[in-house]
């Protein structure tokens, strides 16, 4: 069975726009896991936008399943992470601009610091994946500097407006999987994923883990967040049936 892994980065994004107490993503994460999530994912970025320290401080002894923590390979966070000790360490690009993550990390262009960050996570005995394109070339650099899996992002197929260009991004998808799986990489895919567009992804040999974030929070916003990871695992669920 697929895993699902609930990004709740934006359950923080309401909290600091009034820079309140509330929404609290601590509790968030606990909702979460009641409507059947496999793992609560968080990204602490260094402009601190959504997700605040005190948050992953807390999150780490209440998530019973994986915690996966997303950060860039900087210091100061890798620094983190290996005091906190997540489940999992996913490294992902980032940039002050941008308003969510833009793309796959270039392991290939910053692979100095991104081996240096894969060594000090595992030193302290976290799991490191990397958030790449599905280009074989960063899956194949990613390996070598140490990660054990990797999150193929998702965006080309999820803001595809052609069904020509949806299969075609469907399948550089099919074809990263399994570059990732003759690497002996675990396979995890996420960015952009919805309860509509999720069936042919749940399809992919390989496919371990979707880590999804915005459309759940946008369905629970409505429906309450139990409700709305439910119906995300039951959508995974039936995909991954037919």
């Amino acid at each position: 069975m697929i895993r699902l892994g609930v990004n709740i980065d934006h359950v923080a994004t309401v909290r600091q726009a009034r820079r309140a107490s509330e929404p609290d993503p601590v509790a968030a994460a606990l909702l979460a896991m009641l409507g059947g999530a496999d793992g609560i994912t968080v990204h602490l970025r260094e402009d601190r936008r959504h997700i605040q320290d005190r948050d992953v401080r807390l999150l780490r002894p209440i998530v019973t399943q994986r915690l996966n923590l997303e950060l860039a390979a900087t210091e100061e966070i890798v620094a983190i992470a290996c005091e906190i000790r997540p489940d999992e360490a996913t490294l992902v690009p980032e940039r002050r601009q941008e308003v969510t993550t833009e793309g796959g990390l270039d392991v290939l262009a910053n692979q100095d610091a991104v081996g240096k960050a894969i060594e000090r996570l595992k030193a302290a005995n976290i799991e490191v994946s990397v958030f790449v394109d599905p280009d074989a070339i960063q899956i194949e650099r990613a390996r070598s500097l140490g990660a054990v899996a990797v999150e193929i992002q998702t965006a080309g197929y999820s803001e595809a407006h052609t069904a020509e260009d949806r299969a075609r991004q469907l399948r550089m998808l099919e074809d990263a999987a399994l570059c990732s799986k003759e690497q002996g990489l675990h396979l995890h895919m996420g960015h952009g994923l919805t309860y509509t567009n999720i069936q042919p992804i749940c399809k992919i040999a390989g496919l371990e883990e979707l880590n999804i974030g915005h459309s759940i929070i946008s369905r629970a916003v409505l429906v309450g967040m139990e409700r709305a990871v439910r119906e995300m695992k039951e959508a995974i669920r039936n995909a991954a049936a037919r």
